[in-house]
């Protein structure tokens, strides 16, 4: 799939929350071209806004333009010329980290003040997150209780732990490929990041609701 917007990114909030009450997580899943984040440059993230209940919320999607001085990882770069499809979807139409982070953050506030970081496993993109809010927003992806205006209000989620808890499993088969399809809501993993975090909300509803 081609992106061909001005601006590959999707903002979509379906209703707003009451942030005195109501809990929601914020899947997210990126792209990068190499392991290691500030050496390397993430390419793009999709988020997926899921409520305490299940309920998908809205979707935030966008390409980010590389960080200056950054290389590419000639390993990650041969996993990305075997996914062409993909490689166009994370560096099309990119715009600038900074812009791209406060549109972020300004997203996830209108949703509300009770949020909660979770990705699949959380250990791979929060690491991604954690470096580009603290270089374009001035603060970490989990900051303390004496901190009053975080944006994130509680400890990231790791979905593949909540997996091998809820189910049983052990933690090298919790993945992607070991998941029976309606799982994920029956949506391809692509390495599209917002198709990546759409199966994802999608667990992370069906664990919800399969308590």
């Amino acid at each position: 799939m081609t992106l061909n917007t001005q601006y590959v990114q999707v903002e979509n909030a379906v209703q707003h929350l009451d942030s005195s009450m109501s809990y929601f997580y914020v899947v997210t899943d990126c792209e990068f071209d190499g392991p290691l984040p500030g050496r390397h440059s993430m390419l793009s993230f999709g988020s997926v806004a899921v409520s305490e209940t299940g309920e998908i919320l809205g979707e935030f999607e966008s390409v980010l333009e590389r960080l200056e001085g950054a290389e590419r990882d000639p390993e990650t770069m041969d996993f990305w010329r075997r996914h062409p499809e993909a490689w166009s979807a994370a560096t099309e139409n990119p715009q600038p980290a900074a812009f791209v982070i406060e549109r972020f953050v300004a997203w996830v506030k209108s949703l509300g003040t009770n949020a909660v970081f979770a990705a699949h496993p959380v250990s791979l993109d929060g690491l991604w997150f954690d470096y580009y809010l603290k270089r374009y927003a001035g603060r970490p992806l989990f900051e303390g209780p004496w901190v009053t205006d975080r944006l994130f209000k509680f400890a990231p989620l790791c979905i593949m732990s909540m997996v091998a808890g809820k189910t049983g499993r052990n933690h090298w088969d919790c993945d992607v490929q070991h998941y029976p399809p309606e799982w994920l809501g029956s949506v391809e993993h692509t390495h599209r990041a917002i198709d990546d975090a759409r199966g994802y909300a999608n667990l992370l509803g069906f664990l919800i609701n399969h308590r």
